[in-house]
């Protein structure tokens, strides 16, 4: 007959393997982790809002050199006949 030892380890074993899988669906049964979340969003609205501020700086610039050389008359804004 198998000595006790081996029994206890063959048990311990046969639970770790059942465990397992258990812990797996349990992390999906988590819920929302709200400061993760809220710090997610900080990020994606910094991120976003550093982009639009981008883009106005640029139509900005774009702006302000139409201006310039409107008044240095290299460009026109009056239609050729």
């Amino acid at each position: 007959m198998a000595s006790p030892s081996v029994l206890i380890r063959f048990t311990r074993f046969s639970k770790r393997s059942e465990m397992a899988g258990l812990g797996i669906a349990h992390a999906t049964l988590k819920g929302p982790n709200v400061v993760k979340e809220i710090l997610i969003g900080i990020t994606l609205g910094l991120c976003a809002g550093g982009l639009w501020k981008m883009h106005h700086w640029n139509e900005q610039r774009k702006v302000r050199a139409f201006y310039d050389m409107l008044e240095k008359g290299e460009i026109g804004v009056v239609a050729e006949e």
